[in-house]
């Protein structure tokens, strides 16, 4: 099931390239989206079937480069199902948002396609080696999808891209072979060396791997201050790569934090949980002031996710505080963080494909250029009201919950930063507050350049088809998230029994 989960894009990827050059436009345009909805319907499936509390599920192992200690070996459990179950919903609205699409969409499609294959790979790798091809794999695809359907300076952001996300995943693969030299026997499984646990006692050794591996996932995340490729990478993308970039990609490295840094090296880890603490205040913090500051709504929302993914390495470093911490509270951290990844990847995401309707209307983000939208597109500036309240955390969104159980899991163990954190929900609702009314109210105001259209038409069909179910499941995980926590909870209190080691 696993394997046909995560293969079956990029086989309908490669039939796609193989059609004809006379097949019908119409039809190449289809494919994706139908793709991406049986996507959707197999994680369904997945999720169906899972057992809650019954750890990993659904595991496949075989034989791949046995002499290196290299297996392909993969499985779900309660941390990578829900964001198994994000990465199928955003691809589809990315898929549907896409369906006017004029530019090589043969290859656009294939593309996204690919990417998916490498993002769902990820989340089911049980095997360190097979996490890092998937990790470079995405780097790859995305950095394709930026530089031949992004915007003015698209190449250079590209490139900046690349190089800062692949320099961070070299960190990363030394970080991977110094676990694999300490095992005995030697092997790159995540589950024998959660076992092995073959750093304990190597306080120096453990120490450098930990570096390592943080500096890879901090660059992924990102993290102050690893974050500077990412305002021109969302800037310069087109709006479904931005979305997926956002709501997917970023989180391959918070997830990396809970498969990989904290079940493999706990005693490093609560060593320098501090550190890790301090980096996630600071991406609070500076992410919302600068944020504060753009004048493009792009680049604010950008600056945004430097905002949010702070909270969950708050979230992850406040939770390898055992002295005088109750292990319910560093639970309920860890189960926020989680709950986080999915929160964003649905809220940013839509806020980034109504940034790309914007940009379609006007060609430009700026937001001095534009003023009364409201009364010329009442949807598409109610849905941009929802998303960004939802952004800001307010109660009955998805975000609410996510941040509520972080503070409430972390302000024991590190009370200081948790309040200095909770200043991030301030700033974050004056840039927001400041946008819409810059954008939606106000006297009528639109970009005058040159070949711009004196209009700004309201949502399509299927940019509404793309972005309402994104913000539906925003206020559905808010209201009743039961069902959501049920999944995530088991697995957080199995990463703190493995830190607590």
């Amino acid at each position: 099931m696993l394997t046909a989960l995560v293969f079956a894009p990029t086989a309908v990827a490669l039939l796609l390239l193989a059609l004809p050059a006379r097949t019908p436009l119409t039809a190449l345009r289809l494919v994706w989206p139908a793709t991406a909805a049986v996507e959707l319907g197999l994680v369904i499936a997945v999720w169906a079937g899972y057992e809650t509390g019954g750890g990993r599920q659904y595991e496949v192992r075989a034989r791949w480069i046995p002499s290196a200690g290299v297996g392909y070996h993969v499985g779900v459990d309660g941390l990578s199902l829900p964001l198994l179950a994000l990465t199928c919903v955003l691809f589809l609205a990315c898929a549907v948002y896409s369906l006017r699409e004029t530019r090589r969409v043969r290859a656009y499609a294939a593309l996204f396609l690919f990417l998916q294959t490498t993002c769902l790979g990820l989340f089911v790798s049980l095997d360190l080696i097979l996490f890092f091809v998937f990790f470079d794999l995405s780097i790859v695809a995305m950095y394709f999808v930026i530089a031949g359907w992004g915007h003015r300076d698209a190449r250079q952001a590209a490139l900046q891209f690349f190089l800062y996300t692949f320099t961070g995943s070299l960190a990363l693969l030394l970080g991977f072979i110094g676990l694999y030299l300490a095992a005995s026997p030697h092997t790159f499984d995540i589950v024998e060396l959660t076992r092995q646990n073959p750093l304990a006692g190597r306080s120096a050794y453990a120490a450098l791997v930990l570096l390592a591996l943080v500096v890879g996932l901090a660059v992924k995340t990102p993290t102050v201050p690893f974050h500077t490729w990412l305002p021109p990478a969302h800037t310069e993308a087109p709006a479904a790569g931005s979305a997926i970039l956002a709501g997917v990609l970023l989180k391959m490295g918070t997830y990396g934090f809970l498969r990989i840094a904290m079940p493999l090296l706990p005693e490093a880890w609560r060593r320098y949980a501090l550190t890790l603490v301090v980096i996630g205040v600071v991406s609070v913090l500076h992410g919302a002031l600068v944020a504060l500051a753009q004048s493009d709504f792009k680049r604010m929302v950008a600056y945004t996710s430097v905002n949010h993914m702070g909270y969950i390495v708050l979230a992850v470093g406040a939770a390898a505080a055992t002295a005088d911490t109750s292990a319910q509270a560093r639970s309920l951290a860890l189960t926020g963080s989680v709950t986080q990844m999915v929160s964003h990847g649905l809220i940013t995401g839509a806020l980034f494909l109504l940034a790309g309707v914007l940009y379609e209307r006007g060609r430009t983000y700026e937001m001095a250029a534009y003023g009364g939208v409201a009364a010329l597109a009442p949807v598409f500036a109610a849905l941009t009201g929802v998303a960004a309240f939802a952004s800001l955390g307010l109660p009955g969104f998805s975000g609410f919950v996510a941040e509520f159980q972080i503070f409430a899991g972390s302000l024991g163990p590190r009370p200081l930063a948790t309040a200095l954190a909770v200043l991030g929900i301030l700033l974050t609702a004056g840039l927001f507050l400041r946008a819409l009314r810059q954008i939606l109210t106000g006297p009528l105001r639109l970009p005058d350049a040159p070949g711009t259209p004196r209009a700004f038409p309201d949502l399509r069909a299927h940019e509404s088809a793309a972005v309402v179910p994104l913000l539906a499941g925003a206020v559905l995980l808010g209201i009743t998230p039961r069902f959501l926590l049920d999944v995530i909870e088991p697995a957080s209190r199995t990463v703190l029994e493995l830190v607590d080691r």
